[in-house]
């Protein structure tokens, strides 16, 4: 009877554990495992050299936090270090991104403390203008797109709202501020 409890608590303890480690590492496990889709869609033979080619292409056109994962992973130009090795080993064997996120986890902890930046979904002129210029700047520098004009905050609210539904009518998905 004691051994049915004590394997009771071990599995309450992994469930614990997989549900507080559910939402960290967003930006590798989200980057990665575009990454190995990408590289799985051209019916390639995944071995290092060929994930390691990937990896770096995809991390020179990577911006915001996963640039800055890029970096942590030595994918960079201006990094430090280089650890692709183990993000191109583990994939090329098709490891799960999660393993390999894990693992990268407990060389650089930074690696799963990058967290996606939070979206606007109303952009109504109310809503838009509660935010700061910097947010403003932001959510149009995710678009691609850049205000050269614009001198006062209702110069980039005026924008968003003119370039909005031609960059929110292909996302299809619902996000949040």
């Amino acid at each position: 009877m004691a051994r049915v409890n004590v394997v009771g608590v071990v599995v309450i303890l992994c469930l614990a554990v997989e549900l507080c480690s559910a939402g960290e590492c967003e930006v590798c496990i989200g980057f990665l495992s575009r990454l190995y889709e990408g590289l799985r869609s051209q019916h390639v033979e995944l071995t290092p050299g060929k994930v390691e080619e990937g990896l770096l292409k995809a991390c020179g056109g990577a911006a915001g936090k996963e640039n800055r994962l890029c970096y942590y992973l030595g994918a960079t130009s201006d990094a430090a270090t280089k650890v692709t090795g183990e993000v191109t080993r583990p994939m090329s064997f098709h490891l799960p991104v999660e393993k390999i996120c894990e693992r990268l986890q407990k060389m650089d902890s930074q690696i799963c403390e990058l967290r996606y930046e939070k979206h606007v979904v109303d952009f109504s002129k109310e809503s838009l203008s509660k935010l700061r210029v910097a947010e403003l700047k932001n959510l149009l520098n995710s678009w691609g797109e850049v205000c050269r004009a614009c001198i006062e905050k209702t110069d980039f609210v005026n924008l968003i709202q003119e370039v909005a539904p031609k960059h929110t009518a292909h996302m299809g998905q619902k996000t949040d501020l």
